[in-house]
């Protein structure tokens, strides 16, 4: 294997048919409509949103779905696509051409992305056009409210969901690097979620030590902070409907710190997948 270079072809070709796999699987599918049958039936939660603006509340549950159904199917299918491979003995197939491990870890990360990547354009564009459908019939009904016509920001709803997107990439790789020791897929899947609740809690630890805990302290909530990303960063759909523009530079610098985690996690996924029996 080592007699030939690296190929981004075939990390593509395993990538295409980890897409095909994974779009074939009833999980994917069962996902897609629950969370779409959540977003296009949140016009008849609208009177229960505590007062909040119709507009941002349709907005906050439409991510909600993505959020929660996304960080599910990014998890379970990057285990159960992995696995399959170990499972159905056709990693031993791949292995024995001339195909690194480093092209099928990468290829099963690149086409879980894409899979999530449609699964958030699929919600995206059903959310913009429920956005715009309601919006439009408020405009009718109380023009009084809306003095200066449409106030949704769509470029703010494609920068949140495109966060989004980066967020499910890196909860990919860690899930990823978690199954390239595991034994079993559902340790993988179980230490997914816990990935992912440290990640998206680890700043209030943070906060905590810096304010109230010992030098000690500090220094381990410093090192979980260094070790697994802050996923708060990525969810901006809380400051949608505020009619502040897009920070577009904050938005590329949160894509670089994102992929940055990803790179990182998928360079120790390929290092420990390595050293693996098969």
């Amino acid at each position: 294997m080592n007699r030939v270079p690296f190929s981004p072809l075939r990390v593509g070709l395993i990538a295409r048919n980890t897409l095909l796999e994974a779009v074939r699987q009833k999980l994917f599918n069962f996902l897609l409509l629950l969370a779409l049958a959540m977003v296009a039936g949140v016009q008849g939660l609208r009177d229960f949103n505590f007062g909040a603006p119709e507009l941002k509340f349709l907005t906050d549950f439409g991510f909600g779905a993505m959020a929660f159904f996304g960080s599910a199917l990014t998890i379970v299918a990057t285990a159960q696509l992995f696995f399959s491979e170990i499972e159905q003995r056709t990693a031993l197939t791949l292995l024995a051409k001339p195909v690194w491990r480093a092209e099928l870890l990468l290829g099963k990360w690149l086409g879980v992305g894409a899979v999530v990547a449609a699964f958030c354009a699929v919600l995206t564009v059903v959310l913009a056009g429920l956005l715009w459908w309601r919006e439009g019939a408020l405009l009718r009904e109380f023009p009084e409210a809306f003095p200066q016509g449409r106030v949704t920001e769509f470029s703010a709803v494609a920068a949140a969901a495109w966060l989004q997107w980066v967020k499910f990439a890196v909860l990919a790789a860690f899930t990823l690097l978690v199954a390239s020791f595991a034994q079993t897929q559902l340790y993988t899947v179980a230490a997914g979620f816990f990935v992912l609740v440290i990640c998206h809690l680890q700043y209030l630890a943070q906060e905590a030590y810096a304010r109230d805990g010992g030098a000690a302290m500090r220094v381990v909530a410093g090192g979980i902070g260094l070790m697994f990303p802050n996923f708060q960063l990525f969810d901006v759909a809380d400051q949608l409907g505020r009619g502040a523009p897009v920070a577009w530079s904050g938005v590329a610098l949160t894509t670089l710190y994102g992929l940055v985690y990803a790179a990182a996690a998928s360079g120790l996924a390929i290092f420990s997948f390595r050293k693996r029996e098969i």
